[in-house]
């Protein structure tokens, strides 16, 4: 009732995985990934403990072989599972049991593999491959993944049509921390036309990497603001215009774009933005008048 990508990004050794599914949520359900570690993807008549059982036998050096051949061996049902498990370098195992619904499929490239069941033609998990193969190559790895999606559909998906998708990717960096090392993990969990949904989020997702790194990585909003570097300053302000391009017309970058010219200095550009920002949105005055109260922003005479 699925159809799957799961892929290894040889410039970054990043690794990831996407979904598809006439069904709620699949990202609840699908896989998973581990920086550093692996993917493994459950579906069909899914069991939904072989990812984590999955990436606990890679996390602990079993081959992708031999770790579907621990989970086949201990499940009764497998004949009705669809899998693929990669390790942290791009070597992966597919299985597919004989009870799986037709159409089933699998594709294979080089650190890449699709497989699908309930499928509408047999031409889906080759055109993901090739699709994935065809983005260019220092592309982000979560559009790869997601460009392949959308061939699968426009080769026929899920015989049953669309409900829910996913994409997750995680970099290449083992640790004690595995949640720190997420570059992408975007659910859409019942929608018209999920793939599309996913590739709409895609640059909001990019847009709030870099408000991220902005809000949660002191001084540049939060902390002391004598502590904030000029340099670094400047290069977040331009990170966060580029973000707000991206961003049609939400504002939330150039809220936080206005606030580290503020605290960095910038007083006269800080406040125009910020005066521009609350023309629009009244209630923006109020709210800087709290980040005052607060510690965020400079004391000031003025503000809109």
């Amino acid at each position: 009732m699925t159809y799957s990508i799961v892929s290894f990004h040889p410039h970054d050794g990043s690794l990831g995985f996407a979904a598809q599914s006439h069904f709620f949520a699949v990202g609840s359900v699908v896989g998973d990934a581990e920086a550093g570690v692996g993917v493994v993807v459950s579906q069909a008549f899914a069991n939904t403990d072989w990812p984590h059982e999955g990436l606990s036998l890679l996390r602990a050096g079993a081959t992708p072989d031999d770790v579907l051949a621990t989970l086949i061996a201990g499940d009764p049902l497998a004949d009705y599972r669809q899998a693929i498990v990669m390790d942290a370098t791009g070597a992966y195992a597919c299985f597919t049991g004989g009870g799986c619904a037709p159409h089933t499929g699998v594709a294979r490239g080089q650190g890449v593999a699709a497989v699908g069941n309930m499928l509408a033609s047999d031409d889906v998990c080759r055109a993901m491959v090739a699709a994935h193969g065809d983005s260019a190559s220092g592309s982000a790895h979560a559009s790869r993944l997601v460009s392949a999606l959308l061939a699968g559909e426009d080769a026929g998906g899920d015989a049953r049509g669309s409900q829910s998708a996913v994409v997750k990717v995680v970099d290449g960096v083992r640790g004690e921390r595995p949640w720190r090392h997420v570059l992408a993990d975007i659910r859409v969990d019942d929608h018209a036309d999920p793939v599309g949904e996913l590739r709409r989020l895609l640059p909001i997702h990019e847009g709030f990497r870099t408000i991220g790194a902005a809000l949660f990585a002191p001084p540049l909003v939060i902390g002391d603001a004598s502590g904030i570097a000029a340099a670094e300053a400047r290069e977040m302000v331009r990170a966060l215009a580029a973000a707000a391009a991206g961003l049609g017309g939400n504002p939330e970058a150039d809220l936080w774009r206005a606030v580290i010219l503020l605290r960095s200095g910038e007083v006269d550009a800080g406040g125009a933005l910020l005066a521009e920002l609350g023309a629009a949105r009244p209630h923006l005055g109020e709210f800087a008048r709290g980040l005052e109260r607060v510690g965020i922003l400079p004391k000031s005479e003025v503000r809109p």
